[in-house]
Order: structure tokens, then C-alpha cells, then sequence
């Protein structure tokens, strides 16, 4: 990644591995502004504002490709961001495009000292998987799809059931047996708080199938 001053090579060292073009969400040809490398030096990218690690790009359908900067942008109305942990430090971001942009099973996306903030994307058919948290209150709200949230006292057992939908919000206690499935025909999009925090610091599961073998 370029800067005004040279100071990194091309590409830039945490940049040069990271996904190339995505059909609903780009960021450069890198994917990767801001990154520690180059965030604090001068871009040559006009949609960017400098410094600002979770700075929101509006578009339009016209904004589509930029040679000078190999730089593509999705053809939808809305904003995007780099989807990654910004946590412990002060952060705001349109909550509900970050969540339907996100088309990983988990990604935190801020972790401080008492919560944490968590984008899922279930595929159709999928659940997030039977789990207890004993010590941990967890707040879900769906941003895009359908799905069934399902809560107990015991494994075999989970007596509370609810159809959930678009803009739905429900809590899990701690100590609660639970489980969320996509009965949607579209990857049921959610972002959930825990408090106290749940994931590592940084934590990105591609799929279901990472996740669990990560837990």
C-alpha cells in the first residue's frame, strides 16, 4: 500500500495476503485500510479521511472503479467499513450495515473490559450450535432474516422458543442453555454483546466448522 511519503514498500507487509476483490464488499485492492503499517501516513485515496482507524466510505452506484488507486467499491447504497476489532477505543459505526455486510460466521468487531460486540452470518439451514455461557449475558438483535432462538434450563431441554425476525432483539441469561437457527432462505444476520467478553481479542471464524474446531 502506497503513502504519500514512501515509507512502507509496495505492497504493504499486512496487506499483500488479505482477499482481492469481493462482488458486495471492497475496500482497496488489498482490502486493508486503514492497517498498522499505513494507517497514520498520508493516503492518496480520496474516500478515505486520515487517522480515522473506523472511517465510514459513502458511495453511490457510480463510484464503482478507480484505476489510480485499484480501488472498488461495492454497486449499493449504504457505507462500508473494514470489518475487524476496534475495541478498547472510542468507536461508533452504522450498526446495521456493518452487521448485513458481514459475511463471515463470527467476527468481533469491538472488545473492551466488560463487553464485547460480535457480527455472525448463519448460512441457510445452519444453527449457531447448542452453548451455555455461565457466566456471560448476551444480547442478540437480527438485522437480516429469519430464524428460531431457543433457551433452557438443560441440553435436553430447552423449553423457551421464539421466531425471530428483522430488527428482533432478545436476551440470553448467563447459565441459559441456547441455540439460534436459520429457518430463513438467506444467511440470517445478527450482531450480539457479551458481557463479560466471550472471544479472543481480534477473533474472525470464516465458518461454523472453524469456530468449533477453534473452541
Amino acid at each position: 500500500m502506497y503513502n504519500d511519503y514512501e515509507t512502507y514498500p509496495y505492497p504493504c507487509p499486512y496487506c499483500v495476503n488479505t482477499p482481492r476483490y469481493n462482488s458486495d464488499v471492497m475496500y482497496n485492492a488489498y482490502r486493508a485500510y486503514p492497517c498498522p503499517y499505513c494507517a497514520n501516513t498520508p493516503m492518496y485515496n480520496p474516500y478515505f479521511s486520515n487517522q480515522f482507524t473506523n472511517q465510514h466510505i459513502p458511495f453511490t452506484s457510480e463510484m464503482e472503479y478507480d484505476s489510480r488507486f485499484d480501488f472498488w467499491e461495492s454497486p449499493k447504497d449504504g457505507c462500508i467499513i473494514q470489518l475487524m476489532d476496534y475495541g478498547p477505543e472510542p468507536f461508533v459505526v452504522n450498526i446495521e450495515e456493518a452487521t448485513k455486510q458481514n459475511d463471515a460466521f463470527r467476527t468481533v468487531l469491538w472488545t473492551g473490559s466488560h463487553l464485547q460486540l460480535t457480527l455472525m452470518s448463519i448460512n441457510v439451514g445452519e444453527d449457531i450450535g447448542l452453548e451455555i455461557h455461565p457466566d456471560i449475558d448476551q444480547f442478540i438483535r437480527i438485522e437480516e432474516g429469519q430464524g428460531l432462538v431457543k433457551m433452557g434450563d438443560r441440553k435436553d431441554k430447552l423449553d423457551f422458543q421464539e421466531k425471530v425476525y428483522d430488527d428482533f432483539a432478545f436476551i440470553i441469561p448467563a447459565g441459559k442453555w441456547h441455540n439460534i437457527i436459520n429457518t430463513g432462505n438467506k444467511p440470517l444476520k445478527l450482531y450480539s454483546i457479551y458481557a463479560p467478553p466471550q472471544h479472543p481479542l481480534g477473533t474472525v471464524h470464516a465458518t461454523k466448522a472453524i469456530a468449533e474446531a477453534a473452541e
